[in-house]
């Protein structure tokens, strides 16, 4: 049996794994304000919004250790087993986050899910790097962005509305077992890399191996003949580049991702109805931002632009959006304009990222991809965490402007990092 356009079906799926990963990560983000007046009541907003802040820190740093370990775990044994067991044990650690009961429980169930949802982002751009060419790669980063997004938009609502109708206990058991419904048709349809898929049709597999050559030079291996060692890639300024500028965007987007229920709710007083209501617009903003940066980076490449001119003309053009609607959010005229700007601040994040996250496959081999990936995806979760953890700290009495405002240097040292540290994004060789 063939399959025509097998490398879309497969994109696909790891879209449709992102919108899961964003449903699950959300749920204890929109059901808080309910599991903390359940279980502390005696405590005031900022008193819960501290212990949040904490978990929240803790689920952030084990996502990084998790970025690092699952780059090299997809690296060892491929996409195709090491998204399914990512998915598999974050999709049983989200169900038992059902018997939780306090602090200590919350932060363990935290951990087994950061780490294990780890394996999403640099599976989907090892994923990527496999089934597309180098000038669709943008567009099936921003496919998978756009899953991201997808998922980040109907969290809000749907957990929202099922916290009418149900417990918040039987809601993360609900939601759990979505993940394992996924794991069948990926397990079927991902048999093997486009090279050796039985499914795929000749031409397919042509056009995707004949796409990963080196454009400078058609006597050019494939790019996959560049895998430094681990020490020697992070010897490069290109490396440091990408970890850089992953360090400084992605705590943006956490900014939105773990506060915007909290925000709404310390801010403009809304319940768990309103912020079903009101959440979900920023998403809106983030998947046509996902998408928005895939086209235009094709559109570019089918123009001969040079792959490190198409990269950091989005780069720029999301960090700028970005730069001006945080800085904008710091006071917002009511809370309708609020999200409306959070959706900008979003879509900006979006047409950058999706870039970012190729560069990887942009400089270096398949067999390096999932590494490097891996250890940019630690960085930015560091940050990330460290961002959470002082979210608290800075916005006590519900003023969220100081964190806009520092939102909006993140975007500048993101920026500055490609410019300075990628002075051009193409295939690297050897030193010497």
């Amino acid at each position: 049996m063939k399959m025509k356009g097998l490398r879309w079906w497969v994109v696909g799926l790891i879209a449709v794994a992102a919108v899961i990963n964003y449903i699950d990560r959300q749920t204890l983000a929109v059901l808080w304000p309910t599991i903390a007046a359940d279980l502390y009541p005696d405590k005031s907003i900022d008193e819960r919004n501290e212990i949040y802040g904490l978990i929240s820190t803790i689920f952030i740093l084990a996502y990084a250790f998790g970025q690092a370990i699952f780059g090299k775990i997809l690296d060892w044994v491929g996409t195709r087993i090491g998204f399914a067991l990512s998915i598999g044990f974050w999709s049983l650690a989200t169900v038992l986050h059902a018997f939780a009961k306090g602090v200590t429980s919350f932060s363990i169930l935290r951990v087994v899910l950061g780490v294990a949802e780890a394996g999403n982002w640099p599976g989907a751009a090892k994923g990527n790097a496999e089934w597309f060419p180098a000038k669709q790669r943008a567009l099936a980063q921003g496919i998978f962005n756009a899953g991201a997004s997808l998922g980040g938009l109907v969290s809000i609502p749907i957990i929202g509305y099922l916290a009418l109708v149900m417990s918040w206990q039987m809601i993360f058991i609900v939601v759990g077992l979505i993940g394992f419904l996924w794991l069948v048709p990926w397990l079927v349809l991902v048999k093997a890399p486009p090279e050796k898929h039985p499914w795929i049709t000749k031409e397919e597999r042509e056009f995707i191996l004949s796409g990963q050559l080196s454009s400078s030079d058609p006597q050019d291996k494939p790019v996959d003949a560049y895998n430094p060692s681990t020490a020697e890639l992070l010897s490069r300024k290109q490396s440091w580049g990408v970890i850089i500028a992953s360090a400084a965007i992605d705590p943006i987007w956490w900014l939105f991702v773990v506060w915007i229920p909290i925000y709404l709710s310390t801010s403009f007083g809304m319940d768990v109805g309103e912020i079903a209501r009101f959440g979900w617009v920023p998403f809106v903003g983030a998947m046509v931002g996902a998408l928005f940066g895939g086209f235009v980076s094709q559109s570019l490449m089918k123009r001969d632009w040079s792959v490190n001119a198409v990269r950091k003309l989005v780069i720029t053009f999301g960090g700028l959006i970005m730069l001006a609607c945080l800085l904008a959010l710091a006071k917002p005229a009511s809370p309708l304009v609020a999200v409306l700007i959070m959706a900008g601040v979003l879509f900006g994040f979006q047409i950058a990222i999706s870039s970012v996250q190729t560069l990887p496959a942009d400089m270096f081999g398949g067999k390096t991809v999932g590494t490097l990936a891996g250890f940019a995806g630690m960085a930015a979760k560091f940050a990330a965490a460290g961002v959470t953890f002082i979210i608290p700290a800075i916005t006590a009495g519900g003023n969220f402007a100081p964190a806009f405002i520092f939102g909006a240097g993140l975007a500048i040292t993101a920026l500055l990092a490609i410019w300075l540290l990628c002075p051009k994004i193409e295939p690297l060789k050897p030193k010497n």
